[in-house]
């Protein structure tokens, strides 16, 4: 069964969330602050991990801007209620999503389920993976995508991209031209038990660009079409 890191600075949360994951049969560890968490999520990454926003000496923020120069572990945000800032600039570092508290712990585990079941997909778990779904190496101009390995690269450059990055690309240059609503993109990147709005899926189109624009400062095949969605565009 998964490992799943929990780092949140309220010993409650912390215990029933604990509590709850181990009744599912998940392998939990817990941290009460970023800091620690750091050093142990580095030399030893879990399958995914749950983050508290507001912690002292490191916060989640921070924690995930420093995980994610070298990690494309799952990260879900525990967020309060008035911080909508926080739930974007989270989203804008590389979280695949995040939970307002207070929260339900059957929504915690949808999620948490969820999630997982991408990053097996995305992995080619062959215990996850339909045995007759396409799954071969995407090619677009200068873009390279093989889900197998989870790679990405623009012009022979790697590009590290979390899970749901990946899945939402991937969704776009699957049909270069063609426009995807933000629905469809939801669809794809999430499982269909999963309720994102817009401004999540806004938030990773800007963080993908934002990758691939140090590879390249002229990157500009993901194009907005303002009201309707995004696409790709074959360079």
């Amino acid at each position: 069964m998964a490992t799943i890191a929990v780092v949140d600075d309220d010993e409650n949360i912390l215990a029933s969330i604990s509590m709850f994951l181990e009744n599912e049969g998940y392998n939990v560890r817990t941290y009460t602050d970023g800091s620690s968490a750091y050093s142990a999520l580095t030399e030893s990454p879990p399958d995914l991990a749950i983050l508290d926003i507001k912690m002292p000496r490191m916060d989640g923020l921070e924690l995930l801007r420093r995980l994610r120069q070298n990690s494309n572990l799952p990260v879900i945000f525990l967020t309060s209620k008035d911080d909508e800032v926080d739930e974007v600039v989270g989203l804008n570092l590389g979280a695949d999503d995040y939970i307002t508290k207070p929260f339900s712990q059957r929504l915690l585990g949808e999620r948490i389920k969820a999630i997982l079941r991408r990053a097996a997909v995305n992995s080619g778990d062959a215990t996850a993976v339909d045995p007759d779904e396409d799954r071969k190496v995407i090619v677009r101009g200068r873009l390279m995508l093989d889900p197998n390995r989870h790679a990405c690269s623009w012009d022979g450059e790697p590009v590290r991209l979390t899970v749901t990055e990946f899945l939402i690309l991937q969704a776009l240059a699957q049909r270069p031209g063609y426009v995807k609503s933000r629905d469809q993109l939801m669809d794809a990147a999430y499982d269909d038990q999963i309720y994102v709005d817009d401004r999540t899926i806004d938030s990773h189109i800007k963080r993908l660009r934002k990758k691939f624009r140090t590879v390249t400062d002229e990157f500009d095949a993901i194009e907005t079409l303002y009201g309707v969605g995004y696409r790709y565009k074959e360079s």
